[in-house]
């Protein structure tokens, strides 16, 4: 099966390919024979009931510095591709949820992988709340007082904007912090929605483990570990990836979590699970791919390809 396909995403030439699960999914498709185009969300227009975009076929390679080759733009309707990947970083902003909406008149027709109104209705900090048992103690407030009763139940705690990414303005609020009136004024004025507060986890020293599960069945896993003077674990901001292996708790949250995932057809979702606690469910623009293949892991960007594949072939 030769599939057309289309990639929504950032622009390629900014992308790290050591790291990206983007570029990850775009070299197995290249190496199955599947065509590529690509196209950056701000070019998505809808002209009456028509989603179109200036597509250009997309060559990819695995050398750094020349890992790709577009070709001329040519206007296309999305339709008439058989999968279109939504794979645009955060933030989750008013520009992404439009994205979904657009992309919503296509699927499942044309296969968007993730399902676009369930990215849009699934955000990672809030669909976690779905599942309270898997989770450590957590608020979802912007209410002074609220969170005030939270901190003296809890002690210390992680403060983070609901929606932020990348590990951006996470912070440890300890038990009596002096820095906190300054830093609850700096959220207030930064942020509009509510902000995440959670008790902190001081096992997080030991790693934060991104858990990849394809069409909700465990797929691969890799333990990122913070740098010693940082609380943020993404290897974006220096956490290390090491080799891991899953705990009986760690397959429990995969076997309650994935049937959800599934039936809302998230086909990529990367959970994070801080000893034994899941923290967050993401479905926007999962990474970790990469990391788990350099570490002799199984192969997630095949899976997810069979899993697409056989999902085309069904209809």
């Amino acid at each position: 099966m030769k599939l057309k396909i289309a990639v929504q995403m950032d622009p390629i030439a900014r992308i790290n390919i050591r790291g990206d699960s983007t570029f990850a999914l775009l070299l197995e498709a290249q190496k199955r024979g599947h065509g590529i185009s690509y196209y950056t969300p701000d070019k998505l227009s809808l002209r009456g009931e028509e989603l179109v975009a200036p597509v250009q076929p997309l060559t990819v390679r695995d050398e750094v510095g020349d890992h790709f080759t577009l070709g001329e733009a040519k206007r296309e309707a999305l339709n008439g591709f058989d999968v279109v990947l939504l794979r645009q970083d955060p933030p989750f902003d008013l520009a992404y949820i439009t994205s979904t909406h657009f992309l919503e008149r296509i699927h499942p027709k044309t296969l968007v992988v993730n399902d676009p109104a369930s990215v849009r209705n699934a955000p990672e900090k809030l669909f976690v709340m779905n599942f309270p048992q898997l989770m450590p103690p957590t608020l979802i407030s912007r209410d002074l007082d609220e969170i005030n009763a939270f901190r003296d139940q809890h002690g210390a705690v992680v403060m983070k904007p609901l929606h932020g990414h990348g590990g951006a303005a996470v912070f440890r609020v300890m038990p009596q912090d002096m820095n906190f009136g300054s830093l609850f004024d700096m959220f207030s004025v930064t942020f509009k929605e509510p902000w995440v507060i959670q008790r902190f986890l001081p096992e997080v020293k030991h790693g934060d483990k991104r858990i990849i599960l394809v069409d909700g069945e465990f797929a691969g896993a890799v333990n990122r570990v913070p740098a010693a003077d940082d609380l943020r674990s993404n290897m974006v901001r220096g956490g290390a990836a090491k080799a891991t292996e899953l705990s009986d708790r760690e397959r429990e949250i995969c076997a309650t979590v994935g049937p959800a995932l599934r039936e809302l057809g998230l086909m990529f979702v990367g959970l994070d699970v801080i000893d034994g606690n899941l923290t967050e469910i993401n479905v926007t623009s999962p990474t970790g791919i990469r990391a788990i293949a350099r570490l002799n892991g199984p192969d997630v960007a095949a899976k997810i390809w069979d899993t697409i594949e056989k999902k085309r072939a069904a209809k």
